[in-house]
């Protein structure tokens, strides 16, 4: 029974894809070809994280991550979780464990959501390639409304969350 509550979502999809498979079967080879794809993309992009993760988790202290990104850190906080999520690659996804280990090392709760949403949109390589495609003057545009949207949505989540919740979260990553 433990291992079916382990592995429900797999299960269900395996369902899922079955029926779909019995109800046409081309469909059916295309969810699993588009499936493939998505895993050995995930798989390319997943251990380099986890590696990185396990420097950052050796390499810096915790008392260095509050002082740099605490609560205490300030514009600097601010603008290294702005740094840590430009600077990056790959898909959203990739931001999570990261996160995860961001609020093991004490960085305040505003400032990994702000890690998260410059992962999610003011990457150095996206703005790059808006300039190529859509120009300056959009990609620039574009850059400067998401920066202050960015502190402010996690600025107002920060105020929104209840303490006690935000401290549920920073146990639960302690004993993982």
């Amino acid at each position: 029974m433990v291992m079916i509550k382990k592995f429900k979502g797999a299960l269900i999809s395996g369902i899922l894809l079955g029926l779909l498979f019995a109800w046409d079967a081309g469909k059916g080879f295309e969810a699993i070809n588009i499936s493939g794809f998505a895993l050995t993309e995930m798989l390319s992009i997943i251990p380099p994280i986890f590696i990185l993760l396990g420097l950052l988790d050796v390499w810096i202290s915790r008392e260095t991550m509050i002082q740099l990104m605490g609560k205490e850190s300030g514009a600097r906080g601010i603008l290294l979780a702005f740094f840590f999520g430009s600077a990056t690659v790959g898909p959203l996804y990739g931001a999570f464990p990261v996160a995860a280990v961001f609020m093991k090392k004490g960085v305040k709760f505003s400032n990994i959501m702000i890690f998260i949403g410059a992962w999610s949109t003011t990457k150095i390589p996206m703005l790059l390639f808006e300039i190529s495609s859509m120009g300056a003057p959009f990609a620039i545009t574009r850059l400067l409304v998401n920066i202050p949207g960015i502190i402010i949505m996690a600025w107002i989540l920060e105020l929104m969350t209840p303490d006690s919740e935000i401290d549920k979260l920073y146990e639960r990553m302690e004993r993982m």
